[in-house]
């Protein structure tokens, strides 16, 4: 007969919420299932009840019933990954350590999951190892977005990436082909971002002298331009709102080319029949050895395409200085 387990949070764990520790370990407890198991007191951590966002660390211990670790046949697991979905994701790893991997994300896949998105770089992650060994994604590209994603190998590496980004300590260039030249060519966007209406809770806008908007910070440069009608520029974010660059274009004046969400007349024009023009080209952090690392994507099929419809600006990207 099955019987109540005691499981230590270690080292390797590090700090974490328990429902993201149970998604490594347990990954068919669904978190309604871990709701009402914390609920009726099932699950504990030292003895005490719990929340599945409650922070455990190491040394502590978790108390799993029979269901968490015996589960019955038909409790459903993860989908396997198949061969095609395994080397799509193999073949988009552009460098790889001991500690982490980069990819350089296509246009049009998801990073995470979502209620109508079944592809997504999260899922795709499980052909480099399940449970623990699950790489772990420490931030985000928008689904249109091209280009470089940095991804942990071990929950310790996570943390210290996480970190990083939170504390702004990361260089992120990103290229961008805009309607029209912004002026001047090289400057900064200061524009505060607060959500949308109820009617259009994902759009970001410009928050109004009235509003209290969350701080958002662009620089910006033009690297070259295709007479007056678009123009190359890179971005960079210092700050990490939600569609922050697309948004600070489209206040300039001067939206991304093909961008369906903040794009106007010029842009759409001009961005006929392509994809969303923004690419993650480069990043620069910590790496966790305690060296600086920059790493860059190549760019992507579907800005160089965007490119080769405007043949004046050249496709070699320099080393870029704000």
């Amino acid at each position: 007969m099955s019987q109540i387990e005691l499981r230590a949070i270690t080292n390797a764990d590090g700090e974490g919420r328990l429902d993201r520790w149970f998604k490594r370990y347990f990954p068919h407890v669904k978190h309604g299932q871990l709701e009402k198991l914390c609920r009726t007191g099932q699950v504990r951590v030292d003895g005490r009840r719990v929340k599945p966002n409650s922070r455990v660390e190491p040394g502590q211990q978790v108390r799993l019933p029979p269901q968490v670790t015996n589960p019955l046949p038909d409790d459903k697991a993860p989908d396997a990954l198949s061969k095609a979905d395994q080397e799509l994701i193999k073949s988009l790893v552009i460098y790889e350590d001991e500690h982490l991997l980069a990819l350089n994300k296509p246009s049009g896949l998801a990073v995470q999951g979502g209620s109508k998105t079944r592809r997504h770089v999260d899922g795709l992650l499980a052909a480099f190892g399940t449970g623990v060994d699950k790489p772990r994604l420490v931030h985000r590209l928008d689904r249109d977005t091209s280009g470089l994603l940095l991804v942990a190998k071990t929950p310790a590496v996570a943390k210290h990436l996480t970190r990083a980004f939170a504390d702004r300590k990361t260089e992120k260039t990103y290229l961008a082909l805009v309607a029209g030249v912004p002026k001047p060519k090289v400057g900064q966007i200061n524009v505060p971002l607060i959500k949308g209406t109820d009617l259009d809770r994902e759009r970001m806008r410009p928050a109004q002298d009235h509003e209290k908007g969350d701080g958002a910070l662009t620089s910006y440069k033009v690297l070259s331009q295709h007479h007056g009608q678009v123009s190359l520029v890179a971005l960079r974010p210092h700050t990490g709102r939600t569609h922050q660059l697309r948004v600070h274009m489209e206040a300039i004046g001067h939206p991304i080319v093909a961008d369906p969400k903040y794009g106007n007349q010029h842009s759409t024009e001009r961005g006929e029949g392509l994809q969303l023009q923004l690419h993650a080209e480069s990043l620069a952090f910590e790496h966790p050895d305690g060296y600086r690392m920059q790493l860059r994507a190549p760019l992507s099929e579907t800005f160089l395409a965007g490119l080769a419809r405007y043949d004046a600006i050249n496709p070699e990207i320099p080393d870029i200085e704000f």
